[in-house]
C-alpha cells in the first residue's frame, strides 16, 4: 500500500473551508432567526445544531470536489 502525505497546505485550506462552511451556517441560522421572528438567544442554545450543520455542509462540499475531479480526470483520461 502507498504511503500517502497531507501537506501543511492541504491542512490550511481544509480548515478554511471548514471555517467558511461555519460562517455560512452561522448567517444561514441568523436569517431563520430574523425571518421566524425568533429571540436571539437561541444563537447560542441552537449552537450544537449550527455545529453538525457545519459538518453536513463540509461533507457535501466534499463530495462536489471529488465529483469534479472525478468528471476532470474522466475528460484527461477520454482525450
Amino acid at each position: 500500500m502507498k504511503d500517502t502525505i497531507v501537506t501543511a497546505r492541504r491542512k490550511k485550506i481544509e480548515l478554511i473551508t471548514l471555517l467558511v462552511c461555519f460562517v455560512v451556517s452561522n448567517l444561514l441560522h441568523l436569517y431563520a432567526i430574523i425571518a421566524y421572528h425568533a429571540p436571539f438567544t437561541e444563537m447560542i442554545t441552537s449552537i450544537f445544531y449550527i455545529i453538525i450543520f457545519t459538518f453536513v455542509l463540509y461533507a457535501f462540499w466534499g463530495i462536489l470536489r471529488l465529483c469534479f475531479m472525478e468528471y476532470k480526470h474522466y475528460l484527461k483520461r477520454r482525450t
